[in-house]
This record gives structure tokens, sequence and C-alpha cells, in this order.
């Protein structure tokens, strides 16, 4: 077994109360890393065609990578999958903090969860040991009392714990599962997962880790990021919310539901106003100097407790610019909400901005909303919103559905205005700002995604196009919003690369360049990889995850954009773009060619599979 893993995956049947160790094979473990890759190849290996998101069949799976829990910056981050319940397709969300290296202390690379138990329960993985546990008293609670009570009765304040909140108890379609009640596996949905197994929380604790093959090869990259302090300042001053002002200022923001750039109220919800008015205290995940975290407190028109942390740029742009709300407390609290309850942040906002834009068109009325006053920027209705989707109240019920099903429930045109691709809410950076971003929402196996991307803004200066020469790329700057040829060969490659950071559980904001990532990965695993083997690790994952979603019925038509994007975003010098279609047709079909995917069903040709050494993916598409 190769360092930097247990070599155990736990799974667990809660329908039959039954627990089960499997040992892969080295080969199994190079070949897929951990995080996205365990998933993709569970789901597609192991579960039937066109089951249920809800049902019990639908496997949840928490998976680490070869890099979670080493002792290097940013190694903190595991990923979640399953079929979406948002989507109906794959699923998969990462996440950083501590639980992912607290899993690999208790002696498992991954764990496997199937069935649905027939009353409350929680998952108590300690150790090597796993038991299964009765948690009716935590139903229904809010995620920082569920963490707090495990953690009294189970006699250790170290404990870890992974829950899906009253959100997903609910099945809301977008419900998340919290770590650390304030870090979210937020995207597509497997807090529903979660919540239909009636699994409410997974402890972990141990006391061993699986040791790196060269420490001092870890050293030489910690030493490496800590002498980049600099670039970073602004992160941990800050947040991700820092850049909040000079997004606004040059038209990308997303404002009232994406249909502008430029929010008025910017400047009251932007980090540094954070950092004056609310922030009492900074975080971080395992083994990170940035410490991005905010940790913010009010007692005014809105109490927020600072055990849910504070909002980061996505939560600050959905609840707040997208809604038209400028009122920093009632952002926070809606971020409190949202970690409470076990909601994506992304998803909920957009919903609500949806349902805001409707309003205002007269497609929705009082009637419709139990009497809610939806206009944009009224932020006692965002608040009492999510409360009703976490719960499923009123309004809120048919909102918790995301705004596909939700305008499709209610016609009128609605349709017309709810912002997705595949059913999944868009993420706070607007595609026409920056063109190629595009190409990777439109065919993003888990519906739009901002974090396994290509982002081309920065492409616009010299030095960072220079920096694509790692990746084999001599190309000289090219504008944001334009789609040359060269931008679909160089998201094909920027977008396995990112899909590797999610099998192997490395955060992507410290400044790693890829022979970095080759050193480090070889440092903790005694591997001698090469960039190109760990390129195709990611091309790999990515071509399971759209097998997969070929079989459940996807199909290349559903790599499309929504009506609003076609749309001219308003500009500050008023010469507003929508994204030009034809142009990214040609850019969508360039992209599926480089990646070998055919161009009717949106699969990985049998030839692009057996090239990537899983010719039996193939087998799924026969039926």
């Amino acid at each position: 077994m190769p360092n930097g893993y247990c070599g155990r995956i736990l799974h667990v049947d809660l329908g039959a109360r039954a627990l089960r160790e499997e040992l892969p094979d080295e080969r199994f473990y190079r070949k897929y890393l951990g995080g996205w890759g365990f998933i993709a190849h569970e789901l597609l290996a192991r579960t039937p065609q066109g089951i249920d998101p809800l049902s019990p069949e639908n496997p949840l799976v928490f998976a680490a990578g070869v890099v979670t829990g080493a002792a290097v910056p940013a190694g903190g981050r595991h990923a979640v999958g399953a079929k979406s319940p948002l989507t109906g397709g794959f699923g998969e969300a990462d996440v950083g903090g501590f639980w992912g290296r607290e899993m690999k202390a208790a002696g498992y690379d991954a764990i496997v969860i199937t069935g649905q138990s027939a009353s409350p329960v929680y998952l108590w993985v300690h150790d090597g040991d796993a038991e299964i546990r009765d948690a009716a008293e935590l139903w229904g609670k809010p995620t920082a009392d569920v963490q707090r009570l495990l953690r009294e009765d189970l006699g250790d304040p170290k404990i870890r714990v992974a829950q899906c909140g009253v959100a997903g108890e609910n099945l809301v379609r977008y419900a998340c599962i919290m770590h650390d009640v304030n870090r979210a596996a937020g995207r597509t949905g497997l807090g529903a997962v979660m919540g239909s197994k009636r699994l409410r929380a997974i402890a972990v604790r141990g006391t061993g880790f699986p040791e790196a093959a060269d420490p001092d090869g870890l050293d030489q990259a910690r030493d490496y990021i800590l002498g980049l302090r600099d670039r970073w300042a602004g992160f941990r001053e800050h947040g991700t919310a820092g850049g909040v002002l000079s997004m606004n200022e040059v038209g990308r923001l997303p404002t009232r539901n994406f249909r502008e750039g430029q929010f008025e109220g910017a400047e009251k919800i932007t980090g540094s106003t954070i950092t004056e008015r609310l922030l009492v205290a900074r975080d971080t995940c395992y083994a990170c100097p940035i410490a991005c975290k905010r940790v913010v407190q009010s007692d005014g028109a809105y109490t927020v407790d600072p055990a849910y942390g504070g909002p980061e740029y996505e939560t600050i742009a959905a609840l707040g610019s997208s809604c038209g709300v400028d009122h920093l407390e009632a952002v926070a609290y809606g971020n409190q909400l949202c970690n409470a309850y076990g909601l994506d942040t992304i998803s909920t906002g957009v919903t609500i901005a949806w349902a805001m834009e409707c309003f205002e068109r007269g497609l929705l009325t009082a009637d419709d909303t139990d009497g809610l006053d939806l206009s944009f920027g009224n932020h006692e209705a965002m608040t009492q919103l999510v409360e009703g989707i976490a719960r499923r109240q009123g309004f809120g019920d048919l909102l918790a559905e995301g705004t596909l099903r939700a305008a499709r429930a209610i016609g009128r045109g609605t349709e017309r205005y709810a912002v997705h691709t595949k059913g999944q809410e868009y993420p706070m950076h607007d595609p026409r700002f920056q063109f190629g971003l595009g190409i990777g929402y439109a065919t993003s196996p888990t519906g739009a995604d901002h974090m396994h991307n290509f982002h081309d803004a920065p492409l616009e200066s010299e030095a960072r196009a220079a920096q694509l020469q790692a990746l084999g790329f001599l190309v000289d700057p090219m504008p944001r919003d334009t789609l040359p040829r060269e931008k679909a060969a160089i998201a094909a490659t920027i977008i396995r690369f990112q899909v590797l950071m999610n099998c192997i559980g490395l955060c992507m904001f410290p400044p790693y360049r890829p022979h970095h990532v080759r050193d480090i990965l070889a440092a903790v695993s005694g591997w001698d990889v090469t960039a190109i083997e760990l390129l195709r690790v990611g091309e790999r994952a990515l071509a399971l995850a759209r097998v997969y979603n070929a079989r459940e019925g996807f199909a290349a038509a559903d790599d499309t954009h929504p009506p609003r994007f076609a749309e001219p975003l308003p500009r500050p010098d008023g010469q507003g773009v929508g994204l030009p279609a034809k142009e990214m047709a040609e850019a969508i079909d360039l992209y599926y060619e480089l990646q070998g995917w055919d161009p009717v069903t949106g699969a990985p040709t049998p030839a692009k599979l057996t090239e990537l050494g899983i010719p039996w993916a193939a087998e799924s598409l026969d039926g």
C-alpha cells in the first residue's frame, strides 16, 4: 500500500445495519487517487441505471484524497458525492476544514453509505471501528447544537462532525452537508441524500495517520507557500469577499438575478466592511496559513452567532447583490441560517433572486408568495424565505425544489429567468464577463460550477498567460470576452487539472503550479508520478462523470446556458455583450473534440475510454 493512504474503505448499509471493509489494491488508488475519482467509480461501476437520488440504493460517498490531511499548506479538503437530487446526474461537492483529515486519522480513506435507516441515526467512526447509533434526539436541531451534543455524549471536544441539517432532513433539493458547522460540501444537493437515509451525522475521531513517504519534500512545499505571503495577504485580511468592490467596479458582480453586473450597495457588503463592522476572528482549514475564513458576530437588527462562521464571497453575492440586498447583518444572518439548517448558499440565493425577479415582473404575486413582498432589496423577505426553504414551509416548499422545478411548476414564462444549467443554479461569476468560463459551466457534469472550471479573465495579462507554458501552451494574452480556438484547448486542460485537485484533496487557493502538485503527491505517496499521469487522473475522473450522466439520460443537448446570458451584461462603459451563441457553440464543439466526447451523447467515446484505461465504462452506454 502506498504512503498517504489507510488502505481501507468503510461500507455502511443503514437498512441492514451492516458494516464491512473494502481493501483496494494499489492500482485502484493510483488510478483514481481519491475524492471525485472514488465517487465517480462508485456511482458508475456499482449502481444500477435510473435509481431515484433519494432512494436507499443511491450511495453517499465521503472520499478523502491522497493529500488530504498531509502536512502541506491547504491539504485539508475532501469530496462528497452521490446521484444528485437537484440535477438527476453526477453529484459532487468539495469541502475544507478538518473532517477529512480526521476520517483518515480514524483509519479510512472513504466511507460509502447505502440503505435507509428506519429511524434517525448517526455514524460514529473512531480508530478503525464504526458504530451506527440512535440520533432521535438530534433530529430537527441546528447544526451547532448537534455538534455540541455529539461531542458531549462521546466525551471528546476534538471530534469532527459532518451532518445534513434540517434542510437535508426535509429533502430540500439543494441541501448541503455541513462540516465543522461552518464549512459546506455545498453543491448538488447531497444533504438531501443524507437526510433521505435518515443519517443525521457522521462523527469521526482518530489518533493515527498514514505517514508521508518524504516529509522533507512536504516541508519544501510549505516553505514555498510561506514565502509568498504577500500574494494571499488580502485573502487573510478580508476573506474571499475582499474583491467585491473591484468586481463591482468592472461590472462583474452578479446583481438582481444576473440582470446587472454592478450593485449600488456593494460597499456595504464588501469584505473590508465585514472586517470593520462584524469580524471577531479569522479561521482556517487544516494546515492552511491563508486563514480566509471569517468569524462574525452581530447583536443588532439580526443576531449573528460566531459559531456559524461568516459569509464568504459566494454567499455575499448570492444572498446580497443577487437579491439586491445591501443590509450586511441580514446577509450574515442568512449565511447563519444556511449553515444552521444545511443549505447551499449559492442555490438558495439564486433561487430567491429568481423569485424576486418574477415578482417584480408580475409573474408571481403576493397570492403565490404567502403575502411576502419579494421586491429586490427586501432583506426581511430574503431571510424569511431562507427559513421557509429549509423547513419547506409555505412558498418556501416550492423554492426548496430549485429554480428549474419551481419554474416548471409555476409556468407563466418564469422559466426564462431561471439561471441554471442541468438544474443547478449558477455561481457568482458571470460568463458574459469571461467567455471561456461559459464552456465549463455548460459542460460540467454537475451543472454550473465555478470550482472545477477555467477562469479566463487572468489571461489578459502577459504574466499569467506565460504561466500556461507549464501546461504546454505558448499563447499571447487573450481578451476575456473573446472565444479564440485556443481557449477551448486551454479550458480542456485546465478543467482536467481542476478535477485532479478534487481527486487529491488540495485547495485551489494557494498558488501551486502543476510541478508543485506533482512534487507534493510524490512526497506523500512515494510514487514517481509525472504531470502527464496526473492530468490523466483528472481527465479519467471527468470522463467517468460524463459517462454516468449519459447513462442517466443526459446528452450533449443539455450542455447549454440559460436565456439570461444571451442578454447583454451592462458594463460601466455601456458596451455590454451577451454570450455569443454561434461562437460558444463552436467552442463547445471543439472542446468536445479535444476531450474525446461524442457530439450527440456527450459521453466520452469508447476509444477515449480505452485510452484512459477504463474501457469497462463504455459498457454502461450499450443499453
